[in-house]
């Protein structure tokens, strides 16, 4: 061996055994750290989970909603793996320069592989890095470029990550050329388009040198592609919160631990509170330990999976892109809120793990602790005033303390409308964690909005936001040419009649949102389907309650609704709010309530295919339409509760489409990539004090398609959108001729011919009676 080559050997050599070391070491306090979130079981069905991440992985199906970026990260990804042979390829090459791999050295399908990915992943890293530049918050849009989704991302590690993928793949590029010319040199046989198909070319710029200097080339080259690699390795083991780095390891297992074991979003339902990885029993409240945690209040509260959430983050700001609260100028961002959390889980984590006898003495006379760690433990609250500018959202997170780590504005601005998870490429439960944050600031610190007061209040004292009276639930079927059956009047049983259907509580209180009941009411009973309603006997499912956190609240209520629906033998249950539809379908059943449940438009969908409702009328042809909605060009909101949290979108579009003379035009943002109407989460109850209104952006975007008519499925989204179109008409942004509309008032006004047909359910609505609640806030 050469002098070279024994320096070369002796580094390399030295560095690798220092990375292997401390990347063994990191991993162990991974372990360690994760173990002191709370239990929770996530190992059902092994085979599905691991059918789930074959296909996420391979099939690169959560990162395809940006294709671009999707086809080069997945030939990152996988050069990253195929590529691992040349590493070891360059070991040998430091004591042997003309060093082939035993067995598959010179077969040339995988020196084909080789050339095709060392290629492709120079290639695709550099597309990468062309779009961060182009996207970065320097030329983007908002208040410090905060409409980039990279907005708030660590950029040296990106850099750093970026860098070192593309110094790889040049060095893999020149040791298969050196490799090549040196086969030319030594007259293997080997320097043919057989076994160097795209790199043997660039042989021919070494050329001419001498077999010695070749020899020495290939040596300082493999020397540098391995000190490059674990250099890398290095210094991801020395930052464990360099998500950017460590999800290329970690999101293997968070997608194998997702909820859903066959593949889906954690959108939904939300998971009840724990205790010990078990559901709190709500009838025995009374004898938790008092130390149990009811919500998070601490970064040790989350589940061992939140914290691997946290820890997996690759700072993409997919998430951030699409979050409503964060396009809106609100401090709630979905990336920087997980950042957050994982740093300070991080460097909180040694003092956990520390002895009784260390954490006995105080962190202040601790030695061996970093100040990170000092000031984390030191922080008084997980969610407080952390006394930030609106003008500088990054000062609303603070890892290290000292005072809060997140603001609380921060989360009072989520609306559950689940886009961050949806768009998440490694399955991070953001919602989760945001509802479970939410339900230790109302549960154990009763520290809440002030506007949630009033409606607690109302859901405990009369089971309805606006608290009404409930003997005022039929009002909206008064004066409707047939009999509307409730449960217990007019049946004893639901076996009498083909569906429940589910008023609910703005459907039978709300103004705007009685025309959709009614217009409902009228197409089942036009179509011959038979249907019962509970009438004073329903009670608020409990949706808002739960999401603002308070879960007694929601046991109370869901509880009572499900006594209600197992005992009137509801199996089939037809609803119009999507939050209703949400909770009676994937919540209830964890009450025990077990149910067929539609949403209105999946209903009538299923009519019109069957021919029992057809839509005869065209735009204008009706007589009796009003407001019953028969524009000439219509868009449709996708209501989140039943876009992205249920995967309803086509039965509303199909209704639509199939008007007679009726055009149908899409919004940008539509989908899974819809924007929310602002009302989720509780939020159709608090003020929006920060950044403009939600509800004003998503008007404005179905205005801007020339629509007549804006369609939607759900009685909250009709408040917002209702409201923004107002605003948007006092602005002088729209005209008087636009409606918000539900999708059943538009078949509804199509399916009456123009004679008049049995009358209409707008025109022989009632006169509105003052409105005794507080107007919902848009």
């Amino acid at each position: 061996m050469s002098a070279l080559q024994i320096v070369a050997v002796v580094v390399c050599l030295g560095v690798t055994a220092v990375a292997v070391a401390l990347f063994a070491k990191t991993i162990n306090r991974f372990l360690a750290t994760f173990r002191l979130g709370q239990p929770e079981f996530r190992g059902d069905d092994k085979g599905a989970r691991t059918r789930t991440l074959f296909r996420e992985f391979l099939g690169h199906t959560r990162m395809s909603r940006l294709p671009v970026v999707a086809a080069a990260h997945w030939f990152t990804m996988i050069s990253f793996g195929i590529l691992f042979f040349t590493l070891v390829n360059a070991f040998g090459q430091l004591f042997e320069p003309s060093f082939e791999l035993p067995v598959i050295g010179h077969f040339f399908l995988y020196e084909w592989i080789t050339d095709f990915f060392a290629f492709a992943g120079f290639i695709s890293i550099l597309v990468l890095m062309a779009i961060r530049q182009r996207q970065h918050p320097r030329s983007a849009p908002g208040e410090d470029g905060r409409r980039s989704r990279f907005f708030g991302s660590t950029f040296w590690q990106a850099y750093y990550v970026e860098l070192t993928i593309l110094g790889v793949t040049i060095c893999i590029g020149l040791l298969r050329a050196l490799e090549w010319t040196l086969a030319r040199e030594t007259g293997t046989g080997y320097d043919t388009a057989l076994h160097f198909p795209l790199t043997g070319w660039i042989g021919n710029f070494f050329t001419g040198l001498s077999v010695g200097t070749i020899e020495n080339l290939i040596v300082v080259i493999a020397a540098i592609k391995i000190l490059i690699s674990f250099a890398w390795m290095i210094t991801i083991a020395l930052q464990p919160t360099m998500g950017v780095a460590w999800h290329r390891f970690l999101a293997f297992f968070n997608i194998f631990f997702k909820r859903h074991a066959d593949g889906r979003t954690s959108l939904a339902e939300l998971q009840p509170i724990k205790v010990d990885g078990k559901p709190l029993d709500f009838e025995n409240v009374d004898e938790l330990d008092e130390d149990a945690a009811l919500g998070v209040g601490k970064v040790e509260d989350f589940t061992w999976k939140g914290l691997l959430d946290f820890t997996t983050c690759t700072e993409c700001g997919r998430c951030q892109s699409q979050c409503p609260a964060w396009n809106t100028d609100k401090p709630l961002s979905p990336k920087l809120l997980v950042m957050t959390l994982r740093d300070h889980a991080h460097a909180k984590a040694p003092w956990l793990l520390a002895s009784e006898e260390v954490r006995a003495g105080g962190i202040e006379t601790a030695d061996g602790f970093s100040d990170e760690t000092k000031a984390a433990v030191a922080t008084e609250q997980l969610v407080g005033e952390t006394g930030y500018d609106i003008r500088n959202p990054l000062g609303a997170y603070n890892p290290h303390g000292p005072d809060a780590v997140i603001d609380e504005d921060v989360l009072w601005s989520c609306t559950t409308c689940g886009a961050c998870v949806e768009q998440c490429p490694v399955d991070i439960e953001h919602v989760d964690a945001i509802v479970d944050m939410r339900r230790y600031k109302n549960l154990i610190e009763s520290a809440f909005p002030a506007e949630l007061n009033g409606l607690f209040k109302n859901l405990e004292k009369n089971s309805n936001p606006w608290g009404l009276a409930p003997r005022l639930r039929m009002d909206w079927a008064k004066d409707l040419p047939f009999e509307v059956k409730q449960v217990g009047q007019d049946v004893e049983d639901l076996d009498e009649v083909d569906y429940l259907f589910w008023v609910g509580c703005a459907g039978a209180y709300e103004d705007r949102a009685k025309k959709t009941t009614r217009a409902v009411a009228e197409l089942l009973h036009t179509a011959g389907v038979s249907f019962a309603v509970l009438g004073d006997g329903e009670a608020c499912t409990g949706d808002s309650a739960r999401r603002a956190g308070n879960e007694f609240l929601f046991q109370m209520l869901a509880q009572q609704n499900v006594e209600t629906l197992n005992e009137v033998g509801a199996t089939k249950i037809v609803v119009t709010c999507a939050h209703c539809f949400n909770t009676i379908k994937n919540e209830y059943p964890q009450l025990g309530g077990q149910y067929e449940v539609l949403h209105h438009t999946q209903l009538l969908n299923r009519l019109v295919r069957e021919k029992r409702l057809t839509p005869v009328a065209r735009p204008g042809e009706s007589a009796q339409t009003g407001a019953a909605s028969t524009g000439a060009k219509v868009t449709y909101h996708d209501p989140c509760y039943l876009g992205r949290h249920n995967q309803v979108y086509a039965p509303p579009r199909e209704l639509l489409q199939i008007l007679p003379g009726v055009e149908y035009a899409e919004m940008e943002r539509s989908k899974e990539k819809s924007f929310c109407c602002g009302a989720g989460g509780a939020r159709m109850w608090m003020e929006e004090k920060l950044g403009t209104r939600i509800n004003t952006n998503r008007t404005e975007e179905a205005l801007a398609t020339g629509a007549d008519r804006i369609a939607i499925g759900c009685p909250f989204c009709k408040v917002m959108l209702s409201d923004g179109l107002n605003a948007a008409i006092q602005d002088g942004k729209a005209t008087d001729e636009v409606e918000v509309v539900d999708v059943a008032q538009m078949l509804l006004a199509a399916v009456r011919r123009g004679d008049g047909g049995n009358g209409d359910a707008e025109a022989e609505q009632p006169e509105p009676q003052p409105d005794p609640e507080p107007a919902p806030v848009a």
